[in-house]
């Protein structure tokens, strides 16, 4: 068994343990069986289901709108001096103000319905993304970039032939960033006026004090995000064949 492996099986050795030995309290952490129990449960009736499609159809849309938005924008910002030395002030400010922290305002803006959920995981999103672009294209080893220019490169074919490969890495390290923020913001967005979502399912358990409800919404989130870094490591690497490993 893989090492990674092994780790999760004692992982979920101890849990199952700790509370049926009285070490924990099982009333506020219930043994992993009992909790798997639950999530069965709500998958045979259906609702956990209902509640992790509400939430990836609002991540995906954050996300996928961010990306969108956000690595155009980097690439332009990172190639362009005049127009990064002029917006890095602003570019720094909002990096520093967490997202989380706005989510009153988009709420009283936009509402409590899709469109302030969505516009916050795309607002969590876009800075991860945005920042490694601009890195990425400024990251770029100058030799490549002379040698191509003595070559005759034109700007556009070697904005496309070096700059844009060679930043490849760095823009996928935002990329996966922004996956992992687009489910947590999320799910901190869903406990907030929310119908429908992981993030309500837990905060509507916790409140009726179905606890082993709570963490089984708390491992599907686990589970989706792992699933979603998977996914976003393999399109990296479609996007990187160029690399040697």
């Amino acid at each position: 068994m893989p090492r990674g492996g092994l780790a999760l099986v004692l992982l979920a050795a101890v849990w199952e343990a700790l509370p049926r030995t009285g070490v924990v309290d099982a009333t506020f952490l219930p043994p992993l069986s009992t909790v798997l129990g639950a999530w069965l449960d709500l998958l045979g009736t259906g609702e956990l289901a209902e509640h992790a499609g509400a939430s990836a159809a609002r991540s995906l849309a954050g996300f996928g709108l961010a990306v969108a938005l956000a690595v155009p924008l980097g690439l332009l910002i990172g190639w362009y001096r005049p127009l990064a030395d002029f917006l890095t002030p602003v570019l720094e400010l909002f990096r520093n103000t967490a997202a989380l922290a706005l989510l009153p305002v988009f709420v009283l803006v936009l509402g409590l319905g899709e469109t302030s959920k969505i516009s916050i995981v795309l607002y969590a999103c876009a800075w991860p993304l945005l920042l490694n672009t601009v890195a990425g294209v400024k990251g770029v080893d100058p030799l490549l970039v002379k040698a191509a220019r003595s070559m005759g490169l034109r700007p556009y074919r070697l904005f496309r032939k070096v700059i844009l490969p060679a930043a490849v890495p760095t823009v996928f390290t935002g990329v996966r960033l922004a996956g992992a923020a687009s489910i947590l913001v999320l799910v901190a967005a869903e406990m907030v006026g929310a119908k429908a979502g992981l993030g309500y399912l837990i905060n509507a358990a916790q409140y009726n004090f179905r606890v082993p409800e709570m963490y089984a919404g708390i491992i599907t989130i686990s589970v989706l995000g792992l699933g979603f870094n998977l996914l976003l490591v393999r399109l990296e690497r479609r996007f990187s064949t160029w690399r040697t490993t």
